[in-house]
């Protein structure tokens, strides 16, 4: 019988925790949530305030809360020698430059958005970028989220910003207003546009817009399962690992083959 992975859910009560919890698996078990609300009722697992409140061992931490809860979360992995997935997004340089000190004591996957698919995007666009951009198309980024998602851009959209970039030597600079400035499009720019409303789990769409000839690349989530995926993918990789600092483009190379 192949082993359950023991995940630790971090915000078991927030949008992506709720969705993780809700998965129908059976090679992963949650041993114990953290949430401040601390108020489910419908959870097959104990739900505690702190992640120091419980001693039961575990395999992986899932987190899925906030910022805030950034040093708390670091110093519980170093402490207990246990892995960290982090899907929290806004977070600082000094919150990187952490998380990255963190991963020279323990393995740690870190990645704003955890979907497969958005992943995936991720390569095409870096691979795309370099000889579309050096072919005079310019690039915009449109993301949107449900109206009670509270950081603009996405980290996801960054993200995707930020692949695109690399490729071209991070010359680029990122605008996401442009009411600020009243003037032509720059040629070193890279746009990037914030949508707020309802319930969307997530779309994002990066669009290459040349000379009589646009490309699109779009990922829509459907339902937020795909990230809830993606999160127990990743905790299931990263359990695997020595110390370091791990993306889900780790788990891309691990789960398909090119």
């Amino acid at each position: 019988m192949t082993k359950k992975t023991k995940i630790i859910l971090n915000g078991c009560m927030g949008k992506l925790g709720t969705a993780i919890s809700s998965l129908k698996y059976t090679n992963c078990t949650i041993v114990f949530g953290v949430d401040i609300a601390q108020v489910a009722t419908n959870k097959d697992f104990p739900i505690y305030s702190t992640l120091t409140e419980c001693t039961a061992t575990a395999d992986v931490v899932i987190d899925c809360s906030s910022a805030a809860g950034l040093q708390n979360l670091l110093k519980f992995g170093i402490d207990k020698n246990i892995p960290l997935v982090i899907c929290t997004t806004a977070l600082t340089a000094e919150d990187n430059s952490a998380i990255k000190a963190a991963a020279q004591q323990i393995a740690i996957l870190q990645s704003a958005n955890m979907s497969l698919g958005i992943n995936l995007l991720l390569n095409i666009v870096n691979k795309s970028a370099k000889l579309l951009y050096n072919s005079q198309f310019d690039i915009e980024i449109i993301e949107k989220h449900h109206n009670q998602k509270k950081d603009s851009p996405s980290g996801t959209a960054l993200s995707l910003a930020n692949a695109i970039n690399s490729s071209l030597k991070n010359n680029l600079d990122y605008v996401t207003d442009r009411t600020k400035k009243q003037a032509s499009r720059s040629k070193a720019e890279i746009g990037i546009h914030s949508i707020r409303g309802g319930t969307i789990a997530g779309e994002h769409s990066v669009i290459f817009a040349g000379n009589n000839e646009t490309i699109e690349f779009k990922h829509q989530a459907i339902t937020r399962e795909v990230f809830a995926t993606g999160a127990l993918k990743a905790a299931q990789f990263i359990t695997k690992q020595p110390a370091g600092l791990y993306s889900m483009q780790n788990v891309i190379e691990d789960t398909f083959v090119f």
